[in-house]
């Protein structure tokens, strides 16, 4: 929206995988500018990200100036426009770096949400980003009750969220070695011909052991792997019909 309206766009995303889906859907847009996903290395971004907020406080301490007149006016029409997506998983000091160019700035978070150990809480965005107003989405609406019963046992933030009404069979948990991951995914491949298989692995090394063990026992399922450090798919095959990501 912000490209329509002739305003120049960096779009930055955490990982290249990411940058590779996102680049058809921002090529299918229509754009004209410079609109287009990049890949940020995240441990660089972090360290730059820590260096200047230290930098920053340490400065206002010497001053003895508080952070708060630093604070960008959410309602000013000029200056540039940040929005941030899964904005619990950045560290603290990126929202007071936030604010010193004095962006308009709209972020998306969910606590309950957080991957790394370097995030936010709620409060600590609307602490560190100074004067903003804060608006709650209340209630599930990404899965079912029964999915979001099974996820409550591992739940992390404040308070336990309410099940959704939705409706679903129930989620399985399955433990079996490497070569029984194997056999299920097969399995549910040849009787689901109609449906895609996602498979989220720890590391690469079993991303590759698997795309292997599906390969030579049913080449015909054309598996294929994403990595973040690859610039394209790796397939066994030249097409998909089972992506292992």
């Amino acid at each position: 929206m912000l490209a329509l309206t002739g305003t120049p766009v960096v779009l930055l995303t955490y990982s290249n995988l990411l940058r590779q889906s996102l680049a058809g859907a921002v090529h299918a847009l229509g754009t004209r500018g410079p609109l287009g996903p990049r890949h940020d290395r995240p441990p660089l971004a972090r360290r730059v990200v820590r260096s200047h907020a230290a930098r920053q406080r340490r400065r206002l301490v010497r001053l003895g100036s508080p952070l708060r007149p630093v604070a960008a006016d959410p309602t000013s029409a000029t200056g540039p426009t940040l929005v941030v997506d899964e904005g619990q998983d950045l560290p603290p000091e990126f929202y007071l770096l936030a604010r010193m160019p004095g962006a308009r700035t709209s972020v998306f978070a969910d606590e309950c949400q957080r991957l790394t150990d370097t995030n936010s809480t709620l409060d600590e965005i609307a602490r560190n980003l100074g004067r903003c107003t804060r608006r709650d989405l209340a209630g599930n609406h990404r899965n079912t009750e029964q999915i979001a019963a099974f996820a409550a046992h591992f739940h992390t933030g404040a308070g336990t969220p309410a099940l959704p009404g939705r409706q679903g069979p129930p989620p399985r948990l399955h433990r079996f070695h490497e070569r029984g991951a194997a056999d299920l995914l097969i399995l549910l491949a040849e009787t689901r011909p109609e449906k895609s298989i996602g498979v989220i692995a720890a590391s690469t090394h079993t991303q590759f052991s698997l795309l292997g063990s599906i390969h030579n026992r049913a080449p015909r399922l054309k598996p294929q792997l994403y990595t973040s450090q690859s610039k394209a798919a790796r397939t066994a095959n030249s097409t998909s019909a089972v992506p292992a990501s």
